[in-house]
């Protein structure tokens, strides 16, 4: 019998606001109590701020869908995101939130995934060659996984291959970001007015700094060729010359080099922890990989069209989503009070929106830890895909690159198994835990060979 996908453990259900703190620092997930998998709503209180997670798929409806204005996104995660992201799509709400997604929204519409197959396609080739020098190795598939998702940003934004020197000082930058960013910082926990000075690690500020002066080179670049009429057309020239059709402004260098950092960490980010996932999970089910590798057989040309018939693959990489959606817990923000299961909620309080519980909820799902891509055929699947189902969060917030997420994912999981095999040893499981994004604590490694 094949094992349920590893999930991480759960705390005890009452601890410390002080453990609850450090637990969180650590990884989001083990810091939460088990009943959270079958509880509608929950409440967590501390000195400082009340929080409630929200299960209940009415309630998620609520918030993301029927009244978005009045629960705008919570500062307090994103506090350890500002030196890097600055006033991104990602961090702003209100008007400001509005101009930004009218300007960049219509890059991601309609034909534009068709235009920026070709890109894709040729990021997917360069992965597999990549991989086909390290046949017969041992791999860690997320250092592999998060060079491909970048290279796949860089041909559509800015139509240069990861090998660009730029490119790549980007991503060994961001590497070490990550390693020195913490989710949580003191704001996160006490609410700081705005002209309170924020702490962040030395390393911290010089590796944002660093990426942000690279995003600016780049952008300079572009818009420099933009007037001279020499632009490639590709995301990043749509996106700064589309003015906002209400004010008629477009994006300065500032506003870009915000919006490129947004667009890196949540398209690089979350697509390269998902792709990963969905490696191990091929490697632990492997009469699903030979079906996967069957079908890829498709990719043969670079043809949007393949995309119709990779099926599999993307139910694959939706259940993958489901068990490991990258971005684990959104927060949202009441504006006034609110009476949510004859709780009273008072103004200012933490709405937490978990992709993670949500998708696993017992009360829910059909076999909720269990790896099933035949359940999106199946009435409960379609149902729970309807109401329980938002890896890509939803309503007007929706990410604008969900459309896009959904032909990357299935077109590299699929090239990749079309001419590798992966396995997993039984004694090497990784173990989920949650920063950024939805990653393996130490790594996910399998064993890869040409088929």
């Amino acid at each position: 019998m094949t094992p349920l996908p590893p999930k991480p453990p759960s705390r005890p259900d009452k601890v410390s606001l002080w453990r609850y703190a450090k637990l969180f620092r650590q990884d989001i997930l083990s810091a939460q109590p088990a009943r959270l998998y079958r509880a509608w709503m929950a409440a967590f209180k501390t000195p400082f701020f009340s929080s409630y997670l929200m299960n209940q798929p009415e309630l998620v409806k609520t918030v993301l869908k029927d009244r978005p204005d009045d629960f705008p996104k919570s500062d307090r995660i994103g506090e350890g995101l500002r030196p890097l992201l600055g006033n991104s799509v990602f961090l702003t709400n209100g008007e400001t939130w509005k101009r930004q997604r009218r300007i960049i929204d219509p890059a991601f519409e309609g034909g534009r995934l068709r235009e920026t197959f070709p890109a894709m396609w040729d990021a997917a080739e360069a992965a597999a060659a990549r991989l086909d020098a390290r046949a017969g190795e041992v791999v860690e598939i997320e250092a592999e996984t998060s060079h491909a998702a970048a290279d796949v940003i860089f041909r559509t934004l800015f139509s240069i291959p990861i090998e660009h020197h730029l490119a790549t000082e980007v991503f060994e930058e961001f590497r070490n970001y990550q390693r020195t960013q913490p989710i949580l910082n003191l704001a996160a926990f006490i609410p700081l007015p705005r002209w309170f000075p924020r702490f962040f690690r030395k390393q911290t500020r010089v590796s944002a700094a660093r990426i942000r002066k690279l995003i600016t080179e780049l952008t300079t670049t572009r818009m420099a060729q933009i007037r001279a009429g020499e632009a490639p057309d590709d995301l990043a020239t749509k996106i700064m010359t589309t003015a906002d059709p209400v004010t008629g402004d477009t994006f300065d260098t500032e506003e870009m080099v915000d919006q490129v950092a947004i667009f890196f960490l949540a398209g690089h980010e979350t697509s390269a922890s998902a792709l990963a996932w969905a490696l191990y999970l091929m490697a632990t089910h492997p009469e699903w990989q030979d079906k996967l590798a069957a079908e890829a057989q498709a990719l043969q040309t670079c043809d949007f069209s393949v995309m119709s018939k990779l099926r599999l693959s993307r139910d694959v990489f939706r259940e993958t989503l489901r068990l490991y959606p990258p971005v684990p817990m959104m927060v949202r923000e009441t504006t006034c009070p609110e009476q949510f299961r004859d709780r009273d909620i008072a103004k200012g309080a933490q709405l937490v929106l978990s992709p993670w519980h949500l998708h696993r909820h017992a009360r829910l799902w059909d076999n909720p830890d269990g790896f099933d891509p035949t359940r999106w055929g199946t009435e409960n699947g379609q149902k729970c895909q309807r109401d329980a189902f938002i890896p890509f969060s939803a309503g007007p917030r929706v990410c604008t690159g969900a459309g896009f997420a959904m032909v990357e994912g299935p077109l590299i999981l699929s090239r990749i198994l079309r001419d590798f095999r992966v396995e997993a040893r039984a004694d090497d499981v990784p173990r989920p835990v949650a920063h950024l994004t939805v990653r393996s604590a130490d790594g996910i490694r399998l064993t890869l060979s040409r088929r």
